[in-house]
Order: structure tokens, then C-alpha cells, then sequence
């Protein structure tokens, strides 16, 4: 397993040196592309929002030996979502023929205000609507095709203190959330080593491994908090991200392996794994590596890349399989504490378990559901300028998610076998004979 984790990191790594980290400055090339409408970012504007946009080696070919290309068809625009609705009618109704003819956008630049031969410019576009606005290219000349490389800055101006802030106006809290969350999981991380060495006479090896768990959250966070925070003053995260995407790889691979291995009781209730179990594990940590390999090329290749769509689908694909195995431990486990329920005579006890990895299997279900679903649902209807709240919502979730766990597998002082008289034992195994069968 040790040389399964060493190949994942360096895979991940791997692809870190080679990925461009571009934050809300973003660098694109266009090579040999003909569709009508490129999309390249998206952000949140203020009232006093600006646009630094700089094209170079601008290039067009048409192998159809079509006409000559009107410059004026060929341009940027910022557009609204709900009004590219509208543009997307107006298109259709005939009322124009080009998306830049439209009074609903907002025309950035248009090639036919190059200079003679130019295959070049820059220009700077003030925004003084607020709102979230998509940078995107229109060609409305059918089959040319166009080359060049892009170069985006999108930021908003506080005029109080004049700083520049490049995150989007829905994520500028981001760096004090990530930063409050983070002390939080310090103190959770204090209080588990203090409760580790009060009851070190109980503890496990899981005890251990959930300690690790927390500390890997705790760096992501801290990292997470840094990278958002360079970005907001300077539109790149100067290396942070790198960091961020490695605990975050780490902390996902363990968290994942963690609800296996007390799905399975690994540790407080048995000493080892059987053959099933470490299948389950063989399985989910290739897939996490996975899973994080799509997540680092949906990021720093931007949301409308051509390959970001099936990245995303990858991701989902990994993301709801991995979600999946690590359940099925839990159910073997609470099938084998029905059966031993019935043979070795301690039914009390094996009734505490059942219900506790019962519950444990509900939270599970639970958590997975809100982090993929609620979440995203929740970022899909708020309004651009709330878009904290979404990761609010999830680090909420995660942190109570993790005070659950910590809370009922903690290192207990007290044997539950020698803490339970006949009467309780009594009257534990009826309910187990009345007790229906565990459902999925």
C-alpha cells in the first residue's frame, strides 16, 4: 500500500509542475478554431470592475477560400448569463446576425479597430455594472479560422483604500473563511491529542490515523486560505496552489480511507483487514488520485476549456463511485454484528455497536449527499455576490461530519463488556429477536 500512496503523490505532483497556475489572470491559446462564440472566464464585478485584456500572434485562415473576413464580425464581448439568453433569441429570431451586434452585450474590442497589419493589442474595459459577466469571443464568419494567445486580467477597485481585489465579488470573503475554519481544526486537532493522552491506555491505531486526518485538513485549509489570499491582492497564488492541491490530495485519500477502515472496525474491533476490505481500499485510493488529477486540470485550464467538460465528467463519475465503496465496509460490518449477536452470547454489547455503526452508515449517506448535492445546488441558485455561502455550507458540513466520527469511535477508558449487568443483557437480546433486518 506504502508504494501504491509514493506512485499516487508523484503522479499528482507531476502534474503540477507542468500546469500553469493563472488564478484570475488567465492565459489562453486559441489554435486553429472555428466556432462562433469562445467562452474564457467568468467573473463577479462591482461597480468598479476592469477588464486588461492582451491578444498576440492574431492570425486567420479560411480553407474554403471564402471571402475576405469582415474584422468587424470578430471581437470580445462581456455578457451577462441571463442575457445571453436573450442574445441566444435574438439569434434565433433573426433579429441579428452576429452575437456582437446585439445591444445586450458589452463589446470589449472588435478586430477591425487593429491597426493596419497588426496581429496584436491591448486594451483595458471599465465595468460599472455589478454583476457576473463572461469574457467571450465571437467569430461570425462561417469557417474561419482563427489562432492567437489570450491574456485576461479581471479584478474590481475599492475606491476607499484603492486596493485591487482579483477575486470575483462572490468569493472575496474566501480568505478569512478558509482562515477562520482553519483555527478551528487547530483547536479540534488540540483537544484530540489531549484526549489521546488522557485516555492513552485505549487508544488505537485509528485514534492515530484520525489525528492525521485532521491535521491534513487543517494544512489544506491553512493553504487554501493563502492561495485565495494572493490571489485577491495580486491575481496569482505565487505557489500556494501547488501546496493546496497536495493536502488536498492527501486529505482526501486519507479521509476516504479512514470511513473504510472504521467501516470495516478496524483496529478497536479487529486487528486486521480481510481480503474484501482491502480490495474496497485498492480501489478508492486509485480512484481518489484520480479524482484530484481531473480536479487540478478543471482549475488551472479554466471553466470553458474544450476538455473541461469531460474532466468534470470524470470527476463526478470517480468522485460518486468512490462515495459508493466506502459504504459497503459498514454494511459488512453491521451484518457481522448480527451474526455475532446471536452466537457469542454478549448481546448487549453487540446491540451498542450495531446502532452505533447503524448511525455511522446514516451520517455517511448523509454527508456524501449534502457535499455533491446540496452544495452544488445551493452554488447553482445563489446569486454570484453569495457565492461564500456554498463553501460555508460544505466546510460546515465536513466539520461536523468529522466532530461525529471523533465523538463516537473516541478512546474510551471503561470495557462496555464488563459495564453491563443481566438485566441489560436481557433485555438487548429480545430487541435483537424483534429486530427486523438491516435495509439499504
Amino acid at each position: 500500500m506504502a508504494a501504491l500512496y509514493n506512485s499516487s503523490l508523484f503522479s499528482l505532483v507531476f502534474l503540477l509542475l507542468i500546469a500553469t497556475a493563472v488564478a484570475e489572470i488567465r492565459s489562453t491559446q486559441i489554435r486553429s478554431d472555428s466556432r462562433s462564440t469562445i467562452p474564457f472566464d467568468e467573473f463577479g464585478y462591482t461597480h468598479f470592475g476592469r477588464l486588461n485584456l492582451t491578444v498576440t500572434d492574431i492570425s486567420f485562415s479560411n480553407p474554403k477560400s471564402g471571402p475576405e473576413p469582415v474584422l468587424s464580425e470578430l471581437g470580445f464581448f462581456l455578457v451577462t448569463r441571463e442575457a445571453w439568453q436573450h442574445v441566444l433569441e435574438q439569434l434565433q429570431d433573426g433579429d441579428i446576425q452576429c452575437t456582437l451586434h446585439s445591444d445586450l452585450v458589452k463589446r470589449v474590442f472588435t478586430f477591425d479597430q487593429l491597426q493596419p497589419s497588426a496581429r496584436q493589442f491591448t486594451t483595458s474595459f471599465s465595468v460599472s455594472d455589478a454583476n457576473q459577466f463572461t469574457l467571450v469571443f465571437a467569430n461570425c464568419m462561417p469557417n474561419l479560422v482563427i489562432s492567437m494567445n489570450v491574456h485576461s486580467v479581471m479584478y474590481n477597485f475599492n475606491p476607499k483604500g484603492g486596493q485591487l481585489d482579483f477575486l470575483s465579488a462572490g468569493k472575496t470573503a474566501l480568505p478569512a473563511i478558509y482562515y477562520l475554519f482553519f483555527v478551528v481544526y487547530v483547536l479540534m486537532g488540540s483537544f484530540w491529542v489531549f484526549a489521546l493522552y488522557k485516555k492513552r491506555l485505549s487508544v488505537y491505531g485509528i485514534h492515530f490515523f484520525m489525528l492525521a486526518v485532521v491535521i491534513l485538513k487543517a494544512l489544506n485549509l491553512l493553504c487554501e486560505a493563502e492561495d485565495k489570499s494572493y490571489i485577491k491582492k495580486t491575481g496569482t497564488a505565487h505557489g500556494w496552489d501547488v501546496l493546496f492541491y497536495i493536502f488536498s490530495f492527501l486529505k482526501g485519500i486519507t479521509l476516504f480511507t479512514l470511513i473504510v477502515l472504521i467501516g470495516t472496525g478496524w483496529s478497536f474491533l479487529k486487528p486486521y483487514l480481510q481480503d474484501k476490505e482491502k480490495k474496497v481500499l485498492m480501489i478508492v485510493i486509485p480512484l481518489q488520485v484520480v479524482a484530484n488529477l481531473a480536479q487540478v486540470v478543471i482549475d488551472e485550464t479554466g471553466p470553458f476549456s474544450e476538455n473541461s467538460y469531460t474532466w468534470k465528467q470524470v470527476f463526478l463519475l470517480v468522485d460518486i463511485v468512490c462515495c459508493c465503496a466506502v459504504l459497503f465496509p459498514i454494511v459488512w460490518s453491521i451484518k457481522n454484528l448480527r451474526e455475532a449477536a446471536k452466537t457469542d452470547g454478549k448481546a448487549a454489547v453487540n446491540l451498542m455497536k450495531l446502532t452505533l455503526f447503524r448511525q455511522y452508515y446514516v451520517i455517511v449517506i448523509c454527508y456524501i449527499y449534502f457535499t455533491r448535492v446540496v452544495v452544488y445546488a445551493l452554488e447553482t441558485i445563489t446569486s454570484y455576490r453569495y457565492q461564500w455561502t456554498s463553501v460555508v455550507a460544505a466546510e460546515a458540513a465536513t466539520l461536523a461530519f468529522y466532530a461525529f466520527t471523533g465523538y463516537n469511535f473516541r478512546p474510551k477508558a471503561h470495557n462496555p463488556y464488563f459495564a453491563i449487568d443481566d438485566e441489560e443483557e436481557e433485555a438487548a437480546s429480545e430487541a435483537l429477536k424483534l429486530e427486523d433486518e438491516f435495509e439499504l
